[in-house]
């Protein structure tokens, strides 16, 4: 009576300890879970882009995590990795901004679902500074895509030479994957300069009597020379009535072109022999000079009407325009005198400046 009394007590203290146990973890198991679908499992104090460069594991996760403004709890972070069996995270950009549970978060990196990022190519560059504004944003390198420029076999596969492709890398704000390939990219933007020039005015081009790549050289050269937006179409007219004249254009930007640099030329400059100088060349330069914008494009197929044949700088940063060769040197003349006026106040304010130290 007395073992099975003293058994009795034993049980119920065993059933007792069990039933605890239990609650204990399903506690324990209840608020983890409660963790793993919490909300605000891992919080970003700010606007947060992830890139992974390469396939990472969870260690490496967590260390690249601590490195932003994240808050989250190391422990459970590796608790829920191994209980949704997330081990590896994929190469992409990822953005995150505020609270997240710990699977919506897990998710997105081991899918690889990415977010693009934007890269914006403005007009008027040229190819090592296109390279350098895209690459800056994106996964390689600046010299791969410089690269695809000099790669005879993608030139000849959309049959156009290195300035001709500079040339269509029509500028706007492009939403691309951060993992995108410099093809990939290069393919991107000629197809919403397709979009956006040839397939609209074909047929304008067509009754203008020029081809896509003619307008497209021309207004690379307006681009360059024109700093207001209302000359432009002046300058396309007078650059047009050059040609019509069948008289070289004498465009500076194509010997800046030439030369490789933009500056203030020189008397020699111009004596640079190069099939883009078109003080030495008559007609349009082999292909363009810079990547031009819309409406540039859209001025040079319909330029000003007017007899300008000549024009120089003015001191309000546009320029003046003249009919005859005897307009323009008085326009230069006066161009010219302003110059050695601004150079001998700055010189007057270098000494002046040299004198007070």
């Amino acid at each position: 009576m007395n073992l099975f009394r003293k058994f009795s007590v034993t049980k119920n203290e065993f059933i007792t300890g069990m039933l605890a146990i239990i609650m204990v973890s399903v506690a324990v198991i209840g608020t983890r879970q409660l963790r793993i679908s919490a909300n605000d499992a891992i919080e970003f104090k700010s606007p947060t882009s992830i890139q992974i460069h390469e396939t990472i594991g969870v260690e490496e996760l967590i260390e690249l995590m601590n490195s932003y403004s994240v808050e989250f709890d190391d422990a459970d972070f590796r608790w829920v990795t191994r209980l949704m069996g997330w081990r590896q995270f994929k190469v992409g950009n990822y953005d995150f901004s505020g609270e997240y549970p710990y699977e919506v978060f897990l998710s997105k990196l081991a899918l690889g679902i990415q977010d693009p990022v934007e890269i914006v190519i403005l007009p008027g560059i040229d190819q090592q500074r296109f390279a350098e504004a895209v690459a800056s944003r994106l996964k390689f390198e600046s010299t791969n895509l410089n690269e695809v420029f000099e790669d005879s076999l993608f030139l000849a596969e959309v049959n156009l030479s290195k300035e001709e492709l500079m040339g269509r890398m029509f500028p706007e704000t492009y939403r691309v994957y951060w993992t995108s390939t410099p093809k990939d990219i290069i393919r991107r933007v000629l197809k919403e300069f397709d979009e956006s020039v040839v397939k609209p005015f074909t047929e304008e081009v067509n009754q203008n009597g020029n081809s896509i790549s003619e307008i497209l050289t021309m207004a690379s050269i307006v681009e360059w020379e024109a700093k207001i937006e209302e000359e432009k179409a002046v300058i396309a007219g007078l650059y047009w009535n050059r040609i019509d004249r069948r008289m070289r254009l004498e465009a500076d930007p194509t010997v800046n072109f030439a030369l490789g640099e933009r500056r203030r030329l020189l008397f020699e400059d111009y004596k640079f022999q190069h099939p883009f100088n078109t003080y030495l060349n008559r007609g349009l330069p082999p292909a363009p000079i810079t990547n031009p914008s819309l409406s540039t494009i859209v001025a040079t197929l319909r330029p000003a009407n007017h007899d300008y044949l000549y024009m120089v700088a003015n001191p309000e940063g546009g320029h003046e325009f003249s009919r005859t060769f005897a307009e323009h040197q008085e326009a230069s003349e006066r161009w010219r005198k302003w110059l050695r006026e601004q150079y001998r106040i700055k010189r007057q304010q270098e000494r002046d400046a040299a004198q007070s130290d």
